[in-house]
């Protein structure tokens, strides 16, 4: 069995995941930079949460989120539990930005259902 390789991970609609996907994927939940305090600009303008930002907004929904360099694959792990401390979710980046802000969006929409 070939090891995952999540620089090559191609997402919905055939296209690669990076940054880029990842802030796509947040803005499709509704999320607005309304308060652009704790956040990046992506080259292309829209804005984005920092890593602690994000961090701040799981904790405000009840869950933590940890994230951590996997070194056998170059890429970062966000996983996600709740209160008691089960795992909720999980996601790879090839960032610690990207991971974030992509399991973000997956909170978001597992919390208001946005499809």
């Amino acid at each position: 069995m070939t090891p995952l390789n999540p620089h090559r991970l191609v997402a919905r609609k055939g296209r690669f995941m990076g940054l880029d996907f990842a802030i796509d994927e947040l803005y499709a939940t509704n999320w607005t930079p309304l308060n652009s305090s704790g956040c990046k600009h992506h080259s292309d303008g829209r804005a984005y949460p920092t890593v602690e930002r994000i961090k701040s907004e799981f904790a405000e929904a009840g869950f933590t989120i940890t994230l951590r360099h996997v070194q056998l694959f170059d890429c970062y792990r966000a996983e996600w539990r709740d209160a008691s401390g089960n795992p909720v979710g999980a996601v790879v980046g090839r960032s610690d930005a990207e991971a974030a802000v992509y399991a973000l969006s997956q909170l978001r929409r597992s919390l208001v259902g946005v499809a």
